[in-house]
């Protein structure tokens, strides 16, 4: 395509704004094997990635609007990973895009504020979760393969390889199969496009690389692992990354709570400790706490160790209250504590993230309640 084709395919104006909104913003965006990224991590970013369910799929994006229009608008709903824009070789965007947050709630807060967002030509975009994809299915291996090495050669050939599964297909078992897991999505979309051409020319073995059609999140039974618990988000040096929910009252000390409350019987029936020895004299706490304080307050006080949130959203009903599923992990109890909460679309993410995590630790503490038939406060 020669300058002046290229000139006719892409709008001048355009890319001068582009460029005028790069050179005073100061991002930079780097172009990687047909994407055009921001972030990955953004600058000041400290502290791991977020984890699964904080990206969203943005489609129907005009094949002349760039990242000087749509970052900004992505970024009025809460601060952004990572940005990447699907590119082809004209300098068009091939009309989709991913948006990945800090925390699930704010990617959600992303697909419930800008989903169907009008634009200016009349057209609206499309704004969902991320399937997120992780895993790739590998074909038409030699049968003389075994996994240390497969696993050996996915790592020379592609980044992000975290384990590999090795099986016998087809008929009297002629094909060998490998289910190849990835730390995350973009990894395994890199991988896609280059394992074929690798295998081929360093080992002369034509494969077939495709998604798994059965990749899936993990079940609600499921246990959580500490990367997928919420993390909030942190551009400013921290040691280590909370999981816990921001503290909405000053944390109280075991010595503002009573020795003898009486939750003997919630903790004997989940298999947790019975309770501080009754010998410690403390004095009543205060009650006007709130719930997620309370929450913290109990846990302190029976040494069960500091609750643990994974909330995320689930739909919207009909009659417009956004629905969110938690589990609230206590470390000294064996079984996660779960449920369900409505809530109405707030003023802003933080308010909503707020209401969230109240309603949780209250509905743990009527679990606790049920369980004992007495609460300390």
């Amino acid at each position: 395509m020669d300058g002046q084709q290229l000139q006719q395919v892409l709008n001048p104006q355009r890319m001068k704004s582009l460029n005028e909104w790069m050179q005073n913003s100061s991002i930079t965006l780097r172009q990687v094997n047909g994407q055009r990224k921001y972030g990955g991590p953004p600058p000041g970013w400290r502290g791991p990635p977020p984890g699964s369910g904080c990206e969203v799929f943005i489609s129907q994006i005009p094949r002349d609007v760039f990242e000087d229009w749509l970052i900004p608008l992505f970024q009025s709903v809460g601060t952004i990973y990572e940005f990447r824009l699907m590119m082809n070789f004209s300098g068009q965007n091939r009309g989709f895009a991913y948006a990945k947050y800090c925390d699930p709630i704010t990617a959600s807060a992303a697909v419930m504020t800008l989903h169907h967002y009008r634009l200016p030509d009349g057209g609206s975009l499309t704004v969902r979760r991320s399937t997120e994809k992780r895993q790739l299915r590998l074909g038409d291996l030699p049968t003389t393969i075994n996994q240390v090495e497969l696993l050996t050669v996915l790592r020379m050939v592609s980044d992000g390889v975290e384990d590999v599964q090795l099986k016998m297909a087809g008929s009297k078992g002629r094909e060998a199969v490998a289910l190849v897991n990835y730390s995350s999505h973009y990894a395994a979309s890199m991988a896609k496009k280059v394992l074929v051409q690798a295998f081929k020319k360093q080992y002369g073995i034509p494969i077939t690389v495709k998604w798994t059609s059965f990749s899936k999140p993990k079940h609600v039974d499921e246990p959580i692992q500490e990367d997928d618990l919420f993390t909030p988000p942190c551009l400013s040096p921290l040691p280590k990354p909370s999981i816990t929910p921001p503290h909405l009252h000053p944390q109280p000390s075991l010595h503002d709570v009573p020795p003898h409350t009486p939750l003997q019987p919630f903790f004997r029936a989940v298999g947790g400790p019975t309770g501080p020895p009754r010998d410690e004299m403390m004095p009543q706490a205060p009650v006007n706490r709130d719930a997620v304080s309370q929450l913290q307050w109990l846990c302190e006080l029976y040494r069960l160790g500091t609750p643990q949130y994974d909330i995320c959203y689930h739909h919207t009903s009909f009659d417009g209250f956004l629905c969110f599923s938690f589990k609230v992990l206590i470390p000294s109890v064996p079984l996660p504590l779960c449920g369900v909460i409505k809530i109405l679309p707030g003023t802003s993410v933080e308010a909503m993230k707020r209401e969230v995590y109240l309603a949780a630790a209250e509905q743990v503490i009527q679990t606790m309640s049920k369980a004992s038939n007495l609460l300390p406060f």
